[in-house]
């Protein structure tokens, strides 16, 4: 499929003959739903856009957003996703295109200096993806605040790279998909990651600098699994689940390490059960200057 401009022609008109109201543009594609709303003063926008299931059996589906906030989760059925995307129009302008199991979002930069803040508020992009289909999710955002639901999406690939940003990832429920690599990168930002056990993913890497986060593993394991975590300038909590098995393989420069309940071999931490767990994770820890600290939960 290809992509045609849209305009709904009452805004158009209503915008040329009125002060302080602005244009708005948004691709269209066949089978796509959208909408474009303008917002008087501060010149903010919002536009939507949807398309229904139409055989599709996997999706690549890249974001890219730089700041504002940002909220991803499990859709309705019968539809491939939903986008509701509001953005200042002065400085940015919408990028939306789905053409052979391709979806791709983002903004394109059309003005100069930077908005701090407005009475509307701030820009924002919330997104829903089907589950019925299998994904591979890139994401993509900068100064922003993500709340991440993958929860029941059926993800074959994972990438999140995040800049100064307030992070929350939640996988509330087991992954139907093999995930073979989930990536996660963080900058100076304040992550949180819950339910990663939920990811059905056989490697895990994780990198964090300048920052906090917070990594949960609960969640319903399906198979052992391998994670590379490299921490720069940073404090994390591993939250593990007791029942578990855990080896911390761990190689670090002026950095902290409270592993409690674990006892060492050589480089190595091992959880009390390593030797009779029914799974196995494995986690290599590469960290300078920072803190390593380590939770069991129920």
């Amino acid at each position: 499929m290809s992509s045609s401009p849209w305009m709904n022609p009452r805004v158009h008109r209503e915008r040329r003959g009125a002060a302080g109201l602005a244009r708005v543009t948004c691709a269209a594609i066949g089978g796509l739903a959208c909408t474009a709303t303008g917002l008087t003063a501060q010149d903010w926008s919002t536009v939507t856009a949807s398309r229904q299931l139409s055989g599709e059996r996997e999706v690549h589906v890249h974001v890219e957003y730089g700041a504002g906030v940002l909220d991803v989760r499990p859709g309705e059925p019968g539809t491939l996703y939903r986008m509701e995307l509001r953005y200042d129009q002065d400085l940015m302008e919408p990028r939306t295109h789905y053409e052979d199991g391709i979806l791709e979002i983002g903004m394109d930069r059309v003005g100069r200096g930077i908005r701090m803040g407005s009475r509307d508020g701030s820009g924002r992009l919330d997104l829903e993806l089907s589950p019925e289909v299998a994904l591979l999710l890139d994401l993509e955002f900068g100064a922003a605040r993500a709340d991440l639901d993958l929860g029941g999406l059926a993800i074959r690939e994972l990438h999140v790279e995040t800049g100064a940003s307030d992070t929350r990832i939640e996988v509330s429920m087991p992954n139907p998909a093999q995930l073979e690599l989930a990536v996660f990168e963080a900058g100076a930002a304040n992550l949180v990651a819950t339910g990663l056990g939920n990811l059905n993913a056989e490697r895990i890497r994780l990198e964090a600098k300048a920052g906090k986060a917070t990594l949960d593993f609960g969640g319903e394991w399906q198979r052992d699994a391998d994670v590379d975590l490299a921490l720069d300038l940073g404090a994390v909590e591993l939250r593990f689940p007791r029942g578990l098995g855990v080896q911390l393989v761990v190689d670090a420069l002026l950095t902290s390490v409270d592993a409690q309940e674990m006892f060492r071999r050589g480089d190595s931490y091992f959880s009390p059960d390593w030797d009779s767990a029914e799974t196995r994770l494995t986690m290599e820890i590469d960290a300078h200057i920072g803190a390593v600290d380590v939770v069991w939960t129920p």
